[in-house]
C-alpha cells in the first residue's frame, strides 16, 4: 500500500512504534481485524470486541505472516514491530483518513434512509463500465467498515463507490472526514434510527454532515420528490443536483412499466437526451436508483450507452431483492434489513406477483417509541395491498399481526413467537407455487428462513 510504511502509520495514529527500525520503512500490504484474514506483510489491528479482544492475537497474527501489530497496551517482550495506540478504533479511522489523503480516486459517498445499498449496486454497476471500481462490500459502512473498505482501495482504482450508514449525530460528520467524497449522493429521508434521531429533521441533519468533508468543488446528488432533501441548500454552496419522476428535476423518468417480478421499463430523460432501459431488479423504487447512478455517470463523463449497459448488468444481491426460483416457490429474499418505507416498497413488489401471495414479516428495530403504531401501520399496508398471507415473527410483529386484522380483509393472518415455532408449522402454512416475500431487520437473522425454504 503506497504511502503507508510503518513510520506513516504511527505518525498518523499518534501511535509509539516499538520495534526494529529497519521495519520501520516498510510499507504494510493491507490492514485487517480479523485474525482469520492475515495476508504477508499485513498490518494487524487490535479491536476489542464485545466477546473478544483482539489482543489476544496479535502473536499469532505475527506468526502468520502479519508485519505489524496496533496495540492498545505495551506488549512486555515482543520480538516483533507494534505501535501502540490509546484506541485501535481510533487510530484505524486515522490510519484511514491518512490513507485516502494519499489516494488520487473519485469517491461516491452514498448515504440515506432505505435504498442506500441498492442504490450503490446500481451505481456501481454503471460506473464499472468505463472505470476501474472499488465499492463497498457486505455491511462494511459504519465506522469500521468504512476504514477498512478504504483500505482496500489502490493505485488503478479510478473510483470508489463507498456506502455511508449511520443512526447518530456526529457519525456521517467522522465518516465524511474518512472518505472526503467528490460526490455526495442521498437516496431519501425515511424513518429510521429514529431511537437517536428523534424525526426525520433529525434524520437531514444527521445525513447532510456529509457534505462538511467533501470536494469543495464536488457534485451533491439528492432525491428531488424527497420533501425534505428537495429543499436542501448545503451550505458550502454547491447546487444540488435532483433526479426523480418531477419533470422539473434534472434527472427524470417517464413512460415507466412495472413489469411485477421481472423488473421495470423506463424512459430515462437528462438535460441533453433520453433513451430507454431495463432494469431486471423487481420495485419501481428502482428507477430511483438508476436516475442517481444516471446522475453520477454524467458528473463523470459517462454517455447514455455505457450507462445503460451499467443498468442493463445489475444482478441482485443475496438479501436484497433477490429473486430465488426453488421449483416449489417462489422467494423474494429482501431479509438483510427493514425499516418502515422498505417493507412497503417490499410489499408493493410482492402484490404485483401472480398465484398466491405470502409476506413472511419480521420485527424492525430503532424505530422510537412509535415502533407499535409503525409495526401496525406495515400490517395495514399488507392488506391493502391484497397480499393473501401473513406471517409475523416476533414481539413487534405481533403488531403487525394486529394492524392487518384490524381491516378484516379476509387475509389469512398467522403470529409466531420464533422462527423455530414457523418452521414446526411450516408445511401446514406455505402451499406449492407460492411467492413468499420475506423481510425483517438484520438482526432478526432471516436468512435462516431463506434456506429453510429453498430447500423444502
Amino acid at each position: 500500500m503506497k504511502n503507508m510504511t510503518l513510520k506513516e502509520i504511527a505518525v498518523a495514529c499518534g501511535g509509539i512504534y516499538y520495534g526494529d527500525e529497519d521495519c520501520y520503512y516498510k510499507e504494510v500490504s493491507s490492514v485487517t481485524i480479523d485474525s482469520r484474514k492475515i495476508e504477508k506483510d499485513c498490518l494487524f489491528v487490535a479491536i476489542r470486541g464485545a466477546r473478544v479482544d483482539g489482543h489476544m492475537f496479535i502473536p499469532q497474527s505475527i506468526r502468520d505472516g502479519a508485519l505489524c501489530a496496533l496495540s492498545e497496551k505495551r506488549i512486555e517482550g515482543a520480538s516483533y514491530p507494534y505501535i501502540m495506540v490509546n484506541s485501535c478504533v481510533q487510530a484505524l479511522k486515522d490510519i484511514a483518513e491518512h490513507y485516502r489523503r494519499s489516494l488520487h480516486v473519485k469517491v461516491v459517498g452514498i448515504s440515506g434512509s432505505v435504498g442506500k445499498t441498492s442504490t450503490k449496486e446500481m451505481i456501481a454497476s454503471v460506473l464499472g463500465q468505463k472505470f476501474k471500481v472499488l465499492k463497498t462490500e457486505g455491511n462494511f459502512n459504519n465506522e469500521i467498515g468504512l476504514p477498512l473498505t478504504v483500505f482496500k482501495i489502490r493505485e488503478d482504482h479510478e473510483v470508489a463507490v463507498l456506502e455511508m450508514g449511520i443512526s447518530d449525530f456526529g457519525e456521517m460528520e467522522r465518516l465524511a472526514k474518512i472518505a472526503r467524497p467528490d460526490i455526495c449522493v442521498i437516496t431519501n429521508i425515511g424513518c429510521a434510527h429514529l431511537e437517536q434521531l428523534k424525526s426525520r429533521e433529525g434524520i437531514l441533519k444527521a445525513k447532510t454532515e456529509m457534505f462538511l468533508y467533501m470536494n469543495p468543488n464536488g457534485s451533491i446528488v439528492l432525491n428531488g420528490d424527497d420533501d425534505m432533501l428537495s429543499t436542501v441548500t448545503p451550505a458550502n454552496r454547491i447546487d444540488p443536483i435532483f433526479f426523480g419522476l418531477n419533470p422539473g428535476c434534472r434527472y427524470y423518468a417517464e413512460n415507466i412499466e412495472n413489469l411485477g417480478l421481472k423488473g421495470t421499463t423506463a424512459l430515462f430523460c437528462t438535460p441533453d437526451s433520453e433513451f430507454t432501459a431495463h432494469i431486471s431488479i423487481p420495485g419501481s423504487h428502482m428507477v430511483y436508483n438508476a436516475l442517481a447512478a444516471i446522475a453520477v455517470g454524467r458528473v463523470l463523463g459517462m454517455d447514455d450507452a455505457g450507462i445503460k449497459k451499467g443498468i442493463e448488468a445489475l444482478v441482485p444481491l443475496a438479501g436484497r431483492s433477490n429473486l430465488i426460483e426453488t421449483g416449489h416457490l417462489t422467494i423474494i429474499d429482501d431479509c438483510y434489513n427493514a425499516n418502515p418505507a422498505s417493507m412497503k416498497a417490499s410489499l408493493d413488489v410482492l402484490s404485483k406477483a401472480d398465484g398466491r401471495t405470502v409476506a413472511i414479516l419480521g420485527d424492525m428495530f430503532e424505530l422510537g417509541p412509535k415502533e407499535c403504531e409503525m409495526h401496525n401501520e406495515i400490517g395495514q399496508y399488507a392488506a391493502k395491498a391484497g397480499i393473501h398471507m401473513l406471517v409475523c415473527i416476533g414481539d413487534l410483529a405481533r403488531e403487525i399481526a394486529r394492524g392487518a386484522a384490524s381491516l378484516e380483509t379476509g387475509m389469512e393472518i398467522y403470529h409466531y413467537d420464533t422462527k423455530a415455532e414457523f418452521l414446526n408449522s411450516v408445511d401446514s402454512v406455505i402451499n406449492e407455487n407460492d411467492t413468499i416475500l420475506i423481510k425483517a431487520s438484520h438482526g432478526m437473522e432471516f436468512p435462516e428462513l431463506v434456506e429453510a425454504l429453498k430447500t423444502r
